[in-house]
């Protein structure tokens, strides 16, 4: 637990100079608290020792101090709060650009056996819950010890006194340490039934049709309501266990007034006035500590929260960069040389010696049933997937020895899945070119056959494309993405089943559009049959982990 705390704070470095100045400002609040009461405490204190003893004058001064510290102390909470909370948002902002980085590295191939609904848990609500680390942990142990030193420093006459009041104080700053181990079971158990819900929430959500069409949802919502009853459950617990902190803290709080109060009754007339002192102490650090204990659930909780991110986030990638990469190759054409590749151990392989070459320029059509292994090569080609045997070179040079984002300037992909993103077409098209001014977008519709559709809509490229692109029909939403390749200046395009979903007519036109656009760049084309449409250089059939050459 100690070890992923740590980490997460080592991945928060880049903030120190906001975390440190919300710390400071937690801790100048706080004393500035203390030294309101502490200061009313010493006017009535000096009050009471007599006239004789210049009482009355030092009460007074006490007492004109307090008027600005009254004004200064809201103003100084504002700044804190504003300078803990800036900290914490720009630390979780880089957290969750870290974490989706690290899973864009680990799931290339899509989030294949991983759910959607836990995923998206580790992204959002185990991000936000290690804003407790900084704000309900950290925060309030520094102000906590700040508040025990100055209270044994401001009693430090007195050394009895001293140790009735700071030491229960002491212990409750020690209570968070104590009661974290425990806290963090329940804490681990919250998180994944977090997770558990949230996937039982989605699932039956992103296949909705297929869920209604099966009369599931009765099922999706027995499952839902048994997943929010375990997370119930395990709230429940780590709820219990913070109220108990909470009462350990109230105890030892009092316990500091009694003290206070036992050490002026034990002294009489001669202590009173430390007495006094001591109590008004002990109730202005009943704020900071009384919080304090929550803080080891707080504690138990980020570390629940940062396993669960580091689980996922330390996955193996499937493909790794290449620690010195090779020198960029002047061509283009593709060779694949004895290649052996299999998605998992278990599995068995989907090519056991697979020899293929594609010179630059070439227009190669691999044809072959579902299961033979032609998106799987798309996989290999574009670097989402490793062969364990073989070599596969790229103008000569192993892409292996290339990095991924070279190799995918060089090659780019239309997918049988193309998605489009709920945001504009605009911002669909510029995935694959961020810079590209609105001129080459429309050259892109246009080459794609969809500019006239596009001009013709009354926002144009600012247009709102849906989730998954349901503003869109199925042969439009394929055009767009067609659009985002086209845009793309990669020389070799692998166009894996791209017009899957479409009917006979809306098929042949978009096949008819795809053979004059990608005139002049290396073609690959796998489907499972051809059209008559296409016109490829080479035809090649999958078979037995093998390319076949085929005549249709």
């Amino acid at each position: 637990m100690l070890r992923d705390l740590i980490r997460v704070l080592w991945l928060w470095r880049a903030r120190s100079t906001w975390l440190v100045l919300g710390g400071l400002a937690t801790v100048a609040s706080t004393l500035l608290g203390l030294s309101l009461l502490a200061l009313a405490g010493k006017g009535m204190a000096a009050a009471m020792s007599g006239a004789a003893l210049g009482g009355a004058a030092l009460g007074g001064a006490a007492l004109l101090l307090l008027r600005p510290l009254v004004l200064i102390r809201p103003a100084a909470r504002w700044v804190e709060r504003m300078a803990s909370h800036a900290a914490t948002f720009r630390a979780l902002a880089d957290t969750r650009v870290w974490f989706f980085r690290r899973l864009a590295e680990r799931l290339p191939g899509g989030i294949g056996l991983r759910r959607s609904g836990d995923l998206l848990g580790r992204l959002v609500a185990d991000v936000e819950a290690l804003d407790g680390l900084y704000l309900r942990a950290i925060m309030p142990g520094v102000a906590a010890l700040a508040v025990v030193l100055a209270v044994a420093l401001l009693l430090g006459g007195a050394p009895l006194l001293a140790a009735l009041v700071a030491l229960p104080m002491a212990l409750a700053l020690a209570l968070p340490l104590l009661l974290t181990p425990g806290a963090s079971r329940a804490a681990g158990e919250a998180a994944t039934a977090q997770g558990q819900l949230r996937a039982a929430a989605v699932d039956p959500l992103i296949g909705l049709e297929d869920t209604l069409a099966a009369n599931a949802e009765a099922r999706a919502n027995a499952v839902l309501a048994r997943e929010g009853a375990a997370l119930a459950l395990a709230q429940r617990h780590l709820a219990w266990r913070g109220a108990l902190a909470g009462a350990g803290g109230s105890v030892l709080v009092q316990a500091a007034l009694l003290g206070a109060l036992g050490w002026g009754l034990a002294s009489g007339a001669s202590g009173a006035a430390l007495a006094v002192l001591a109590l008004f102490l002990a109730a202005a650090a009943a704020e900071p500590l009384g919080a304090l204990p929550r803080a080891g659930t707080a504690l138990a909780a980020a570390a629940a929260s940062a396993r669960r991110l580091f689980e996922a986030a330390d996955a193996p990638p499937p493909v790794r960069e290449p620690a010195k990469p090779a020198a960029e190759p002047e061509g283009h054409a593709i060779r694949l040389e004895g290649v052996r590749f299999a998605w998992a151990p278990d599995r068995p392989p989907v090519f056991e010696a697979l020899d293929l070459e594609v010179p630059e320029g070439a227009r190669l059509a691999l044809l072959g049933p579902s299961g033979a292994g032609k998106s799987s090569l798309a996989a290999l080609l574009l670097k989402l997937a490793a062969p364990q045997a073989g070599r596969i070179t790229l103008g000569g040079v192993d892409i292996a020895t290339l990095p991924a984002e070279f190799l995918r300037r060089r090659i780019a992909c239309l997918t049988q899945d193309a998605r489009l993103f709920d945001d504009s077409i605009a911002a669909n098209l510029r995935i694959a070119a961020p810079l590209a001014p609105d001129a080459a977008l429309w050259r892109a519709l246009d080459r794609a056959g969809i500019g006239g559709l596009a001009r013709a809509l009354p926002e144009g490229l600012a247009t709102q494309c849906g989730e998954g692109g349901a503003r869109f029909s199925g042969g439009q939403a394929r055009r767009l993405a067609l659009a985002r390749v086209l845009l793309s200046a990669a020389p070799v395009l692998i166009l894996d089943e791209p017009t899957a979903g479409l009917d006979a007519a809306t098929e042949r036109a978009f096949l008819e559009t795809l053979e004059e656009v990608t005139a002049g760049r290396t073609v690959i084309l796998i489907t499972h049959r051809l059209t008559g449409v296409e016109r490829p250089t080479r035809i090649l059939r999958l078979a037995g982990g093998l390319a076949i050459p085929a005549t249709g």
